[in-house]
């Protein structure tokens, strides 16, 4: 089990190997969203365009990035423990005019694409996620009993994932709430998980983790994993269409997250952290299915 890794090893600056740039990069995050997206739309009956992908996509690097450059800029430099933020300290400044870049083609394609209704759900979206970023890395940032990060992080993924699907008026909403709200607890469990394998990251960075505040919860976090695999595929051969697809999805990521968190003592919490966003990038296959088909 994984109670049973040492710890990570001792950081030592360096070029960060080729499998750890799309955490790095913050790249991973956004696609697990742009994926889920599309998957979801499919549920709900929702015709999406290029731009709601892309305005997704962007939005959620933006966040990520935001998150690692506070991280970055607040600590010092013998404190940091991960490539990532090592990363967003050193080139702090270009990584700062890339993001205000991205930024202002996000609002442009946003201005331009995107309906009345998605623009004022994207505005409400923006709410929770400045309040996350500010009480988070900045005024709670020590405090015990403020809300689980990893708490934080699964309800606004799913909500981001799923905002442009509910400003649609003709949305299938009651065919959406099982498949979003499973997709919601996976990505808890992918949060929860990384926070059991970074205690000693989370610890040398002054940051509190769902590991951290809740160490009784240690069973329940790496069996969570494969209970929603469980009732994702109990559920699955109960339904039919793109439920009973979003369903298997996540039976199958919840799968390789369990499967990942046994390989972990093994393989290092560095590998498992480049990896565990990967397990939840199952909706790849059905659209590369989907493509090769037709």
């Amino acid at each position: 089990m994984s109670s049973s890794n040492p710890g990570p090893r001792p950081f030592v600056p360096g070029r960060p190997h080729w499998w750890q740039w799309p955490t790095v990069l913050s790249l991973d995050a956004p696609a697990v969203a742009v994926l889920w997206q599309w998957l979801l739309a499919r549920v709900a009956r929702v015709p999406l365009a290029w731009h709601h992908a892309v305005v997704l996509g962007v939005s959620v690097w933006l966040a990520y990035a935001a998150d690692r450059w506070i991280e970055g800029w607040r600590l010092a430099p013998d404190q940091i423990r991960t490539q990532r933020h090592r990363f967003y300290q050193r080139w702090r400044w270009p990584l700062a005019a890339v993001w205000c870049v991205a930024l202002g083609a996000d609002l442009g394609v946003s201005l331009l694409c995107l309906t009345r209704r998605e623009l004022e759900a994207g505005l409400l979206l923006l709410l929770p996620v400045f309040a996350y970023l500010l009480s988070h890395q900045l005024v709670h940032r020590l405090r015990r009993w403020r809300a689980p990060k990893e708490i934080c992080v699964a309800l606004l993924f799913g909500a981001g994932v799923s905002v442009f699907l509910f400003a649609e008026p003709d949305a299938d909403v009651r065919s959406l709430f099982a498949p979003l709200g499973f997709f919601v607890l996976l990505c808890f469990a992918n949060c929860a998980l990384i926070a059991a394998w970074e205690q000693a990251v989370d610890a040398a960075h002054g940051q509190t983790s769902f590991a951290l505040q809740f160490r009784r919860a240690h069973a329940f976090t790496h069996a969570l994993p494969w209970l929603l695999a469980i009732a994702a595929g109990w559920l699955a051969g109960d339904r039919s269409g793109p439920v009973r697809t979003a369903m298997a999805c996540t039976a199958a990521s919840g799968v390789l997250l369990g499967l990942l968190d046994v390989a972990q003592p093994r393989v290092g919490p560095r590998l498992a952290r480049a990896l565990v966003d990967f397990t939840l990038m199952t909706p790849a296959l059905v659209w590369g299915f989907e493509r090769w088909r037709f």
